[in-house]
């Protein structure tokens, strides 16, 4: 029997991280519990209402955060505050698959045009690696905003 998957990252703001990543991978937000969002609805606006509604303080309503794939294909991924900064390079990191099928110049202008938008939602651009046939097609290291390496692939 196989298992779900979800991918917890620990962070200074949840709700930023989670939006940034929303962003990446066309994830969204699911809403409270028991709550029907209307269509267009900010789901993160109905978590702030539904949090001081069963008396969360103001300052603890940014402690976690989620996103889901809207197609319920990929992992979940939660989002919990920590105080801490992030120390080292990640064991695990997500390989973002931008550029399936492509080979060459055609998937490196894939990789970059996609590293353009991701860096103005907030991530950095850490290294370009060149396609090393048979090994490696070619890939981009990235950064989310709070540091936590990935790669566009």
């Amino acid at each position: 029997m196989s298992r779900h998957v979800q991918v917890t990252f620990d962070a200074h703001d949840p709700r930023a991280l989670s939006s940034f990543w929303s962003e990446v991978l066309g994830y969204v937000h699911p809403g409270p519990p028991g709550v029907d969002l209307p269509e267009g609805a900010d789901p993160l606006a109905a978590w702030e209402e539904f949090l001081a509604r069963i008396g969360v303080p103001a300052e603890q309503r940014n402690a976690r955060s989620a996103i889901e794939d809207p197609e319920g294909n990929g992992p979940r991924l939660f989002f919990q505050q920590v105080p801490e900064d992030k120390a080292a390079k990640n064991r695990v990191h997500l390989d973002v698959r931008v550029a399936p099928g492509l080979r060459t110049e055609q998937r490196m202008a894939a990789l970059e045009a996609e590293c353009d938008r991701l860096v103005a939602l907030g991530a950095t651009r850490v290294r370009r690696c060149e396609p090393a046939p048979p090994m490696s097609a070619g890939f981009i290291v990235m950064t989310d905003p709070e540091g936590n390496e990935f790669c566009l692939d």
